[in-house]
């Protein structure tokens, strides 16, 4: 087994720096990849958001002899690290005596704190109140004497704001039916009925700011401790408030309604990936759900077409695939069942990686092993699926953090080989997304690869086996800090552009888009293609310049126009970190238009893997969401957001490769309307799952606006080379395209109506 050069307890202090930014670790890793002095300027530019969440604290006390590739033994390692954790703070609180002077007091509020950190992260809320109060009242009879020990204190005041309202969303949110729970801005649905935590949470806050009257990140708690309560806004004082009209919507949209519990999809569970796609062929899309957590196993979902879900993951063999936090779907042997790449290590310690294959009878197995794809432990959190030599066969780019990233070239007999070294991409980086696309239309795939505390690449496909990498040379190279990104064509010119978010851990840099203030962070990025072999930094014509810490995300067509939107998932590790998922609507291509509130998507919890799909076969893409945080205590339900509709019409494409792979990944769609009227007569598409974080199905929806018909559908083949021209295509139908054929299929589709639904209500 590879293991890596520095230990857990190291690997963890660097998770801190990149999932949280507020220190960086005093033991740097060796290796290359991260700049340190840049890393550090990024992070004093902001306010980190105040984190006891315990993630630091658990990580550092992984036993030494964890075994990284023994996914079962990872779970007992865990187990041993919350008793050492605890049992390390107890001993450290009784040591501090009981003198009743500042310097013991201060060191019995800091182990008072970790020990509210340990229950944080097991979900002992009730434990975390008790340990957060004793660390204020340790040093409450010092501050007016002390003022040095007057900060700490505050943020303890907070720390403990914080474990109350999370009290109040265990008490409330997290068991109410309601569509509206957790949904930012808060409904009547989402009024907390137990209301007494979230109370406790409100005072807290409101006395906080008697002190720091300026405190953003503060600030933005009291008003949504208010919402919950149902006392926003009459119940806050001018000063405070923020009001309504700062979150209304830029544009009309129909509310989306979260029909996961109804339609039995989905369960409690922390941080992963979300896959839809339809698994076992019978027409209907499925959806997969990994979880972070090393105790807890992959899962899937079977779509009954009642409108309702069926657990599967016992039947599929997926029990024993625990941990992951991220997954992605693929067909590596060409037989026509997609099979789940599931990706673990992000943010953590080294551990494998799992290459499951769809087997006939609908098992999984895993194949990592006799595919040549085991190799050792890594920290994984992104990787991309391409035929990077066009022979027909799907190759595996994975991108890891601070080791060397790796390309797998398949071999097309179910086994890889590792061509890193002759391509040319196996740079080192702390390394968060990597996607896939054929960016200069050449007929080969390029891939895009986004990077913490580093520059990110761009590797131009030479065409010969290697790579070039372009991305300083063509200025896509920033954020520094840089999370979820994807190709996709957002102005329907025929060329891909490029989406790319940036991370700051902070709660106050996301508020300050709403109070009109300058961001001190770096913002999401857009770079639009030139279609030159250059990129323009449009972030800021198309309405991105802000600040959103964004996690897992995607993109699809919400309202059919044909220009794809966003879906933007939201957080970090803290419990503090309470923001809105945003959801971004595509204005024709000119520039984005935050719909949050309209949509009712603005989703409290943390947002991690996103896929838009039409689950229900009616025309119009939903939205699942993998919701909850990083640690066992954080965790919440999925989420099904169904798409009410929008009178657009649309076409959905389902591609089968002949001579290039079956999955069709890579292939292009040009859709040519009769006339502009709905603001571009093109829209285009590459054959992807999406975004770097989250899997779409491989069958693209494109919206068509009001055009009643379809003047031209082209399908361009990227390894016969050859196009596929089908003029007047019918609409509002799910066609079947196969490379080389000179017609196309209808697919019956069953469409139903999803339990719990607006239309049900």
């Amino acid at each position: 087994m590879r293991r890596r050069p520095w230990t857990g307890r190291m690997a963890c202090s660097l998770a801190l720096v990149a999932a949280a930014g507020a220190v960086i670790v005093a033991q740097r890793p060796p290796g290359r990849g991260v700049s340190w002095e840049r890393a550090r300027e990024a992070i004093g530019k902001y306010r980190a958001v105040t984190d006891h969440s315990g993630l630091v604290e658990i990580g550092n006390s992984l036993p030494p002899d964890t075994n990284a590739e023994d996914l079962a033994g990872l779970c007992r390692s865990r187990e041993r690290a919350i008793e050492i954790a605890r049992s390390t703070g107890t001993a450290t609180l009784v040591a501090t005596g009981t003198n009743q002077d500042p310097l013991s007091n201060e060191r019995r509020a800091v182990a008072e704190r970790y020990l509210a950190a340990v229950s944080t992260y097991i979900g002992d809320v009730d434990q975390a109140i008790q340990h957060f109060t004793a660390a204020r009242d340790a040093l409450s009879a010092f501050v007016s004497e002390y003022p040095d020990l007057k900060s700490k204190w505050l943020d303890y005041v907070e720390a403990l704001g914080v474990a109350f309202l999370r009290k109040g969303e265990v008490d409330n949110c997290m068991v109410m039916s309601s569509p509206d729970r957790c949904v930012f801005p808060l409904r009547a649905g989402g009024v907390h009925r137990h209301p007494e935590a979230t109370r406790a949470a409100a005072d807290l806050f409101a006395s906080y700011l008697k002190e720091q009257p300026n405190d953003l990140e503060v600030r933005w708690l009291l008003n949504v401790s208010n919402m919950l309560l149902g006392q926003y806004p009459a119940g806050l004082p001018a000063g405070q408030l923020l009001g309504p009209e700062l979150f209304r919507s830029e544009h009309e949209m129909p509310r989306f309604i979260d029909v996961a519990g109804p339609a039995n999809l989905g369960r409690n569970d922390i941080a992963g990936g979300t896959i839809a796609e339809d698994f076992d062929g019978d027409g209907l899309v499925d959806v997969f759900f990994s979880s972070v957590n090393y105790c807890a196993p992959a899962r899937l979902y079977r779509n009954r077409g009642d409108g309702t879900f069926e657990d599967r993951s016992d039947g599929a063999r997926l029990l024993t695939q625990t941990g992951g936090l991220n997954a992605i779907q693929t067909d590596f042997d060409n037989d026509g069942r997609p099979d789940i790449f599931v990706m673990r290590g992000g943010w953590e310690v080294a551990m494998r990686n799992s290459l499951l294959r769809n087997n006939p009878d609908g098992t999984f197995t895993d194949v990592t092993r006799e595919a040549g794809l085991s190799d050792g432990a890594t920290s994984t959190h992104s990787v991309a699926w391409a035929d990077i030599d066009n022979d027909g066969w799907l190759d595996l780019f994975v991108g890891h953090e601070l080791s060397p990233s790796q390309l797998f070239r398949n071999r097309g007999n179910g086994t890889f080989d590792d061509v890193t070294a002759a391509a040319g991409v196996g740079r080192t980086a702390f390394t968060k997304g990597v996607v896939a696309g054929d960016y200069d239309n050449d007929g080969f795939p390029d891939f895009y690869v986004s990077n913490m505390f580093g520059d990110n690449f761009l590797y131009h496909n030479k065409g010969d086996g290697t790579f070039e990498e372009i991305a300083t040379a063509v200025h896509v190279q920033k954020p520094f800090v840089s999370f979820p990104t994807w190709f996709f064509d957002y102005d329907n010119d025929g060329w891909l552009d490029i989406f790319v978010s940036s991370y700051p851990n902070s709660l106050e840099e996301f508020v300050k888009h709403y109070v009109g203030q300058p961001p001190a962070a770096e913002t999401l990025m857009l770079y639009h293609n030139r279609g030159d072999g250059t990129f323009e930094d449009v972030t800021s014509a198309a309405g991105l310049a802000r600040v959103v810490p964004t996690m897992g995300s995607n993109f699809g067509d919400l309202d059919n126009d044909g220009f794809l939107d966003m879906y933007l998932g939201t957080g970090t590790p803290s419990f503090g970190a309470l923001m809105p998922n945003v959801v971004l609507r595509n204005d024709a291509g000119r520039r984005f238009q935050d719909v949050t509130t309209a949509t009712g998507m603005g989703q409290l919890q943390k947002g991690h893997g996103i896929a838009f799909v039409d689950i229900d076969n009616d025309g119009d893409e939903d939205v699942v969401l993998n919701s909850g945080g990083a640690v066992p205590g954080d965790e919440y339900t999925e989420s099904l957001f169904e798409n009410p509709g929008n009178g657009n019409n649309w076409i959905a494409v389902r591609l089968v490769g002949v001579k290039t792979n079956r999955a069709a990944i890579g292939a292009k769609i040009r859709v040519t309307l009769p006339d502009a009227s709905s603001g571009s007569a093109l829209r285009y598409r590459e054959v992807t799952s999406g975004g770097s974080f989250g899997a779409t199905t491989l069958t693209q929806h494109i919206g068509i606006g009001k055009a009643t018909t379809i003047a031209k559908l082209e399908v361009i083949w990227p390894v016969s080379r050859t196009v596929q021209v089908f003029q007047n295509v019918p609409i509002n139908r799910v066609l079947q395209i196969r490379e080389l054929d000179q017609g196309y299929t209808f697919v019956t589709t069953k469409r139903f109506t999803l339990a719990g639904s607006s239309t049900e209500q």
